[in-house]
């Protein structure tokens, strides 16, 4: 049809959010869910110019932990993990504790949030790095982008090229 850009999301909140956030037409979306890495290996062989992966925050963070199936059956982000990010994206030593003690991924990006701590932003760049190693050595420009529950922008990584994106240390 002519686009040179799509997106796939984990789900419709995050779908409606960035199909506003771009302006993208129906056509435009994949259908992506928690499948995450079948999708990226479609569009590896299937290239599209600019491709945005939306997502809430508990899916987003385990992308940017390194799994690709993001279903809940297939594992849970760390939240060890997340606080450790936290601390290296300015977090107190309190808010870590708060994160790590957190029943779930948005209770730990709410700590994070009311403590001023761009952690949105943080694991839309793990995110990233996981879902650019996939298409590596492609010409794709590959964006991620991070919302609530209520559809609002948590955390952005911005388009850029992926055929020079470090290799993630592990992947799921």
């Amino acid at each position: 049809m002519g686009f040179d850009h799509v997106s796939g999301a984990t789900g419709s909140t995050s779908e409606a959010a960035a199909q506003k956030f771009h302006g993208l037409e129906e056509v435009q979306l994949i259908d992506m869910g928690d499948f995450a890495g079948g999708m990226l290996k479609y569009l590896r062989d299937h290239p599209v110019a600019r491709v945005t992966i939306a997502g809430g925050v508990a899916k987003m963070t385990k992308l940017a932990q390194g799994m690709l199936d993001l279903h809940s059956k297939r594992g849970a982000a760390d939240l060890d993990a997340l606080a450790s990010v936290a601390r290296s994206a300015g977090a107190s030593a309190e808010v870590a504790r708060s994160i790590h003690g957190a029943n779930t991924v948005a209770e730990a990006f709410a700590s994070a949030t009311a403590a001023g701590v761009p952690l949105g932003e943080t694991i839309a760049e793990g995110a990233w790095q996981t879902a650019a190693s996939v298409l590596e050595r492609s010409a794709m420009s590959l964006e991620i982008l991070i919302f609530d529950r209520q559809g609002n922008l948590m955390g952005q990584a911005p388009f850029r090229p992926v055929h020079d994106a470090p290799r993630p240390l592990k992947r799921r």
